[in-house]
């Protein structure tokens, strides 16, 4: 079922996105094609055809957004699970310390400025 809700929503985000790339931001788009003064759909009909077509579109994107999260498979474990593999792993072992110089040895002293 979640393959087959992906597949859905694949199919309406490149439906969606060909809707929106024929649009053009100014009115034009697809309408400004249809030039002839006979044409069965008129240049705002078109315009409205795109707009309802891409508000669809969306809400049908969304909806199936919501659907796929619905069916995803549970097959993964639950909180109660997962806290006791946490309090099962072996304690972690104490970071090593880092070296220190012999108590014979000084340590270099920097130069500090304007000390010649």
């Amino acid at each position: 079922m979640y393959t087959f809700v992906s597949i859905l929503v694949i199919l309406v985000s490149i439906f969606l996105i060909l809707i929106v790339l024929v649009q053009n931001s100014k009115g034009g788009g697809l309408a400004s094609n249809f030039s002839s003064s006979n044409q069965v759909m008129g240049v705002r009909k078109t315009t409205d055809f795109l707009e309802k077509a891409t508000w669809t579109l969306a809400g049908t994107l969304l909806v199936l957004a919501f659907v796929a999260v619905m069916v995803l498979p549970k097959d993964q474990m639950g909180a109660a699970e997962i806290d006791e593999k946490l309090n099962t792993l072996p304690s972690q072992q104490e970071v090593p310390a880092f070296p220190t110089p012999a108590q014979g040895e000084q340590a270099e002293e920097l130069p500090t400025e304007g000390a010649e």
